[in-house]
């Protein structure tokens, strides 16, 4: 989803987030998170956090929407919309950070944008909420 420029079509991925949430199972925390990600092509991947009474076994919003993108055979993020209700939009969690990045060839220049209904925003590089993270080149 691009824009004749190239860039994304902000107010359609801060409408997927949205949707995206709205369709979250939060039974518990009742925390709803949606998620459109997109992959380098501009294909986008929207996700929904998942929670279960083991609350060990939840699956993050940005974590479900990167298990689409490699299920569908890319492996690469340019961008991330994470929706919530919180005031100011909540990031990612570290879990979700740290998975991001394993699909960030150039984290300085993955966005990271959260919203909220009521129209706020804050937006990021992964660079900039997971500095010297842990990557594959630490592995040898």
């Amino acid at each position: 989803m691009s824009a004749a420029d190239g860039r994304d079509d902000d107010a359609a991925l801060v409408a997927r987030a949205l949707a995206a949430r709205d369709l979250a199972y939060a039974p518990y925390s009742h925390f709803l998170v949606g998620v459109a990600l997109v992959a380098d092509d501009g294909t986008v991947f929207d996700g929904a956090n998942v929670e279960n009474a083991s609350y060990g076994l939840s699956i993050c919003a940005e974590r479900n929407a990167v298990a689409r993108m490699v299920l569908a055979g890319h492996r690469a993020i340019r961008a991330v919309y994470v929706a919530t209700t919180t005031s100011p939009p909540a990031t990612p969690c570290g879990m979700c950070r740290q998975t991001l990045l394993e699909f960030a060839p150039d984290p300085a220049a993955v966005r990271v944008v959260a919203v909220n209904p009521a129209g706020e925003r804050a937006e990021w590089t992964l660079a900039a909420l997971i500095p010297a993270g842990f990557t594959g080149a630490q592995l040898g």
